[in-house]
């Protein structure tokens, strides 16, 4: 198999100047690696799988290694994945005695994952690091039993999500959506029918009015998981840094402070439901001082394994904040006195630095850079 980038160029098409690929027709490859290393991650990591069973707990810990190559190509709206991959995935487990707790830590590794044997579950080689003590023994036996059939159930979910694109399922979606968009606008508009003077008069003081300089953002997402899976992404800050690629630092407690994509967005919980509801005051950093705005998501799960969050954020500026910044009038003049005088002068005022489209770009982000790679990493829209 060509390695990623290393194809037969007489086969490759080379990109259009405005980065148009008319109907997918020619073939796109796109590189997988890191979305593979996120979402293998997000997969693995944190799995239970003994609860005290047998005075037993075993868990997986992190995605240590993952080595190789990963891509999808694209054409004529057909999806090829292609990769080769290694991958090392650490374990612990802990066993209660009367004389205490002991410790046992252990390696679950793939040393080959293909799209050539996707329709098989790869070899699992399971290993306990230290010396072979009658609880590592054990500790091994038991994650063979019921961590093995688990971690592939997991690596079978990546191999699928592959198959459907990958990172690229998204743009996929999102170019056949235009075509269905004209094909709306070319129905016939359906005539509504007005409102009950009552009934209107009741909606608009609903709505209520914005603030003067402020916005409210409201939208629907809807993910194929349990609410509290959802939730659990959204409170849990190694997860956010596995589907962002960036640090972020969530406190789970009322009155406790997050701060997300490297600091950019900062805020404090103000109520929490696990799986229904969180609360917060939520904050861009070039936000003026002090001023927060309330972001509500509603969780709502009207069948097993369906979501719907409902965003509402309240009070989003729509500009960015003022800089106060002071200018030193400096001048020639031709006596001490005046040279003084000039010398010391300010001139205040107020300059703008931000952009006006703060209400724009909050919406996008939580679109495209939560909802959306939510999504893609851990396949809640496949």
């Amino acid at each position: 198999m060509a390695r990623y980038g290393e194809g037969d160029k007489r086969w490759i098409v080379e990109e259009r100047a405005d980065g148009t690929n008319v109907h997918n027709w020619h073939w796109a490859e796109r590189d997988c690696l890191e979305w593979s290393r996120a979402r293998l991650s997000a997969l693995l990591a944190g799995l239970t799988v003994l609860d005290g069973e047998g005075g037993l707990t075993i868990r997986t810990v992190a995605l240590d290694k993952l080595d190789g190559e990963a891509y999808v190509n694209i054409r004529k709206g057909k999806v090829i994945p292609g990769y080769e991959l290694s991958l090392t995935l650490s374990w612990e487990a802990e066993a209660a005695s009367e004389s205490g707790a002991a410790k046992v830590t252990g390696a679950a590794e793939v040393p080959y994952l293909a799209d050539e044997n996707a329709d098989e579950d790869p070899d699992l080689r399971v290993t306990v690091r230290g010396d072979e003590t009658p609880l590592a023994r054990r500790a091994k036996d038991a994650f063979l039993a019921r961590g093995k059939p688990l971690v592939l159930e997991k690596i079978r979910e990546f191999v699928a999500a592959m198959a459907k694109g990958g990172p690229a399922k998204d743009e996929l979606e999102s170019k056949k959506t235009p075509a269905k968009a004209g094909a709306a606008a070319t129905a016939p508009a359906k005539k509504e029918e007005a409102p009950a003077p009552a009934q209107a008069a009741k909606e608009k003081k609903a709505k209520g009015k914005d603030k003067e300089g402020f916005k409210t953002i409201e939208m629907t997402e809807k993910f194929y998981c349990r609410a509290k899976d959802i939730y659990e992404i959204l409170m849990d800050e190694n997860r956010w840094k596995g589907f962002t690629q960036s640090n972020a630092r969530i406190s789970r407690e009322v009155g406790g402070e997050f701060s997300l994509f490297d600091g950019s967005i900062n805020g404090i919980n103000e109520e929490l439901q696990e799986g229904k509801l969180i609360a917060q005051k939520w904050r861009f950093g070039s936000w003026p001082d002090g001023l927060y705005s309330s972001v509500r998501l509603v969780f709502d799960e009207p069948e097993s394994g369906v979501t719907i969050i409902k965003l509402k954020q309240t009070d989003v500026p729509m500009e960015d904040k003022y800089v106060f910044i002071t200018h030193h009038v400096i001048a020639f003049g031709s006596t001490e006195t005046v040279s003084l005088v000039l010398t010391y002068m300010l001139l205040l005022c107020y300059h703008r630095y931000g952009n006006s489209t703060v209400v724009e770009n909050t919406e996008r982000g939580w679109k495209e850079l939560i909802f959306q790679r939510i999504r893609g990493v851990f396949g809640f829209g496949i």
